[in-house]
């Protein structure tokens, strides 16, 4: 091969991926939907059933024809292996199924979420008790709790008052969270974080559990009233 051809195909080959780049880069993506049934370009493939089952390497054609007898797709589900590798599905059904349980594992991901909460080292008893349901109420739901004691003026002098702070406020939270960072100075501030025990996923399952505990719980009463109200009338006529 020529040097003019070499380079000839170099140039063409470099022009299509800065073309290929560019258009990604305008919006585009490349799609990543399996080939199905006369978009699949082999001449044969290694076939699998319906319900799983090996059927074998067939001719493309032969698979076709299984997919048109079974009312089905057929589908390249391993356009790598070697022939590739078809099923025969219902493949509407197939992306429904499978945006579905995208949408539902979206749905339970969860995310663990850093609260903050604030003290002074001279906290009253009151306020400690409303910060202290706070934090009691972020480790319920499964989030992290960064504490920070800000110290003021003489106060920066007394660092053990808001240790000993934070050493109470775990020993008062120890049930439903534990110490994931040590209490630490940072500047004119102390800093502790407090980890949950109950993982997200599991707050959030609680949380829902509850919720429909709730409203089944007030459809029952609604449906009492109502019926209550119906044998009222029914006494009175």
């Amino acid at each position: 091969m020529c040097a003019g051809a070499v380079w000839s195909y170099e140039h063409r080959r470099y022009a299509a991926v800065r073309q290929t780049v560019a258009w990604c880069n305008r919006g585009g993506s490349i799609s990543a939907e399996p080939r199905i049934n006369d978009r699949i370009r082999v001449p044969e493939v290694r076939l699998v059933g319906p319900s799983g089952e090996q059927v074998g390497i067939v001719p493309l054609a032969k698979a076709l024809e299984l997919a048109q007898e079974y009312d089905l797709d057929l589908v390249e589900v391993a356009a790598n292996a070697r022939p590739p590798v078809c099923k025969l599905m219902d493949y509407g059904k197939f992306k429904y199924e499978s945006a579905m349980k995208a949408r539902e594992a979206r749905k339970n991901q969860a995310h663990t979420v850093i609260k903050e909460m604030k003290l002074r080292p001279k906290i009253d008893p009151h306020d400690y008790d409303t910060k202290k349901g706070h934090v009691v109420r972020f480790l319920k739901q499964g989030d992290k709790v960064k504490i920070t004691i800000m110290f003021r003026g003489r106060e920066q002098s007394r660092p053990e008052l808001g240790y000993r702070l934070l050493q109470r406020l775990a020993e008062d939270v120890q049930d439903l969270g534990f110490v994931e960072s040590n209490p630490k100075q940072d500047g004119r501030n102390m800093i502790m974080v407090l980890g949950p025990h109950k993982k997200k996923t599991e707050a959030m399952a609680e949380a829902r559990q509850a919720q429909e505990a709730r409203k089944a719980g007030r459809q029952g009463r609604g449906g009492a009233k109502q019926e209550q109200e119906t044998s009222s009338g029914s006494a009175e006529a």
